[in-house]
């Protein structure tokens, strides 16, 4: 296994080994696998036997983008899988954690690739277990004393919580939501990974789309979904930065150890994304900001009956890009281009126009770079030229970003 999978030298992001158990909720461990990542992690992935009866392992293989650990003798990369993710990891994470392999790591037994794995975690790794069971399984004696015995190790329980179960009981042992597991994840996380090389800047994201409103009811809008802005946002803080987000309205957890600022309308960014501004050492205007903005929004719903809609008079919208670079001096502001056509021409224009340090380019028409896909392909387009990256996970593509920006601020003095 690779010993830095970051691109920055001597900068990586935070490692998390997920560890999955046998039970109905095993599928949500996908879920936590992408929370994880969105936030800025590595994640790999150690499974048990009954744990692949729910999700196969080629699942957790494509999510993760490496093997999967579930056999301690076929490991197609280590002939000690075990002992090299225990020492690769900065947090171990048991989801569903059933009452057995409970019972196991409360007594110490390692049968299997993910309980070998599990006692080899050293002092500086966490492990995190959230239950997930029946509630009769839960609140037997034997499972709450080994809890007991995890949380005297030092290892910290993640719910479970209150529902209905898949058998139909409704009750305690239900898995924990996946916003809850993932934040308790990073939380443990914080402080374990090397220190970035982003730590001190302070950095303002903006993310989203924009609604501009018709009425109180209909608004003006883009497909943006604000994955992209909120992956900048997880990579710069995991790196170390100072992170002020600035969102548009978006369904999207926020990412641990950042400032969100929640906005509605361009104005309302704009408003925002100065204010950020002013205390900051750069700018990353990730947000899809309406270009326009209807002239006289009503303030009461319109009635088709009666106040039949023809047309919508519209105005421009403020430049927010532009406004920052206009103001920024030695600081460091970057702005995306998402384009359907000529997309470096046009990017190079709007690099010119705003007078911004760097633009990322790309082009929304393509499945694998469009607005709510897991991946992006760009170009990152500056003075010194064009640098045109392969498609790769949101993650990956925002450190190409940060080490752009990163150099940008060394060139300056200002990191």
């Amino acid at each position: 296994m690779s010993e830095d999978t970051g691109r920055a030298e001597g900068c990586r992001r935070p490692r998390a080994l997920l560890a999955v158990c046998g039970g109905i909720a095993a599928y949500k461990a996908c879920e936590v696998l992408r929370g994880l990542q969105k936030a800025g992690c590595e994640v790999r992935v150690t499974m048990t036997e009954d744990a692949e009866r729910f999700v196969g392992p080629v699942t957790f293989e494509a999510l993760s983008g490496a093997p999967v650990a579930d056999d301690l003798y076929s490991h197609p990369t280590s002939a000690i899988p075990h002992i090299e993710l225990s020492e690769w990891a900065d947090l171990a994470l048991v989801v569903p954690a059933t009452a057995n392999v409970m019972a196991k790591i409360a007594a110490g037994l390692a049968d299997d690739c993910l309980t070998s794995t599990i006692l080899a975690c050293h002092d500086s790794c966490p492990v995190l277990v959230a239950p997930g069971m029946n509630t009769r399984m839960w609140q037997n004696p034997a499972t709450q004393v080994n809890a007991e015995v995890l949380r005297g190790r030092g290892m910290t329980i993640v719910g479970p919580g209150s529902g209905r179960l898949a058998c139909g009981d409704v009750g305690e042992g239900k898995l924990a939501p996946v916003d809850e597991i993932v934040a308790a994840a990073l939380c443990a996380l914080h402080g374990t990974a090397d220190e970035g090389d982003l730590a001190g800047v302070r950095l303002v994201v903006t993310a989203g789309p924009t609604h501009e409103a018709i009425d109180p009811v209909r608004y003006i809008a883009n497909r943006s979904t604000g994955k992209m802005g909120y992956a900048l946002a997880a990579a710069a803080s995991a790196r170390g930065a100072e992170v002020t987000l600035v969102s548009g309205p978006t369904t999207l957890p926020t990412p641990s150890g950042t400032r969100r600022v929640d906005v509605t309308s361009a104005a309302e960014m704009r408003k925002a994304a100065l204010a950020a501004f002013e205390g900051a050492d750069a700018a990353i205007c990730c947000a899809a900001v309406a270009d326009y903005t209807p002239a006289a929004p009503a303030d009461h719903k319109l009635k088709k009956s009666r106040e039949h809609l023809d047309s919508i008079e519209l105005v421009e919208t403020a430049d927010i890009l532009a406004e920052l670079c206009a103001k920024k001096g030695a600081r460091v502001v970057a702005g995306f281009a998402a384009e359907t056509d000529d997309l470096l021409a046009h990017a190079q224009d709007k690099l010119r126009r705003k007078g911004a340090d760097l633009i990322v380019a790309n082009d929304v028409s393509r499945p694998e770079s469009t607005f709510g896909a897991d991946t992006n392909r760009v170009a990152l387009v500056s003075d010194a030229g064009v640098e045109q990256l392969e498609t790769m996970p949101l993650a990956d593509v925002s450190d190409a970003v940060l080490d752009a920006v990163a150099a940008a601020l060394r060139e300056r003095g200002r990191l």
